[in-house]
């Protein structure tokens, strides 16, 4: 006995080709019901027939796609990323491959080559986490002072401020006429 795994979509076909056998289910409604001619609902008897559930599974399931590219393409299509493209991303490089090149490679399929190969990472991978600062243990240990030469206050001068980081409190604030550079 062989361990078989199934999709919904064989399951499907499998509980209807049993109802045609127990003869409540007719062919002609099984093909309208599987979206099938009433040939290809044939071909599924005799299979089943045949083999059993094994016969309703596809026997394409586990091959390669016949319309896969080739593996000297897509290590050529990769080298001239590494040497011309390494920072574009997949859109772009798949343009680029295309305009001077000349080779045509679908943007999906060269964002996959290229996060199998290194050179592309998603926007999930890509991002970075900000690591916070801990609190310091005296008040005051760290402070941010920052100025404006912009004409906030008209005439009257430019504003600095000096703010405790971790919380929002103002320790001190001053209006002078000119910023001065700190030392």
């Amino acid at each position: 006995m062989s361990c078989l795994i199934v999709m919904s979509k064989e399951l499907h076909r499998l509980e209807l080709i049993q109802r045609i056998r127990g003869r409540r289910l007719t062919v002609v409604e099984a093909a309208k019901l599987l979206g099938l001619s009433r040939s290809q609902v044939h071909r599924l008897l005799q299979a089943y027939d045949l083999a059993g559930a094994d016969g309703l599974v596809s026997k394409k399931r586990g091959r390669p796609s016949n319309r896969r590219h080739s593996e000297e393409f897509r290590n050529l299509v990769l080298d001239l990323v590494r040497d011309h493209y390494v920072d574009f991303g997949p859109t772009l490089a798949a343009e680029k491959l295309a305009e001077r090149d000349g080779l045509t490679v679908s943007r999906e399929t060269l964002r996959q080559w290229m996060s199998e190969a290194g050179l592309w990472l998603s926007r999930k991978q890509r991002r970075t986490f900000h690591q916070p600062r801990m609190r310091r243990e005296a008040y005051g240990e760290l402070v941010q002072i920052d100025g404006s030469e912009h004409r906030w206050f008209e005439d009257r001068g430019a504003a600095h401020l000096t703010v405790r980081h971790c919380c929002p409190e103002l320790l001190a604030s001053k209006l002078q006429p000119v910023i001065q550079s700190f030392q």
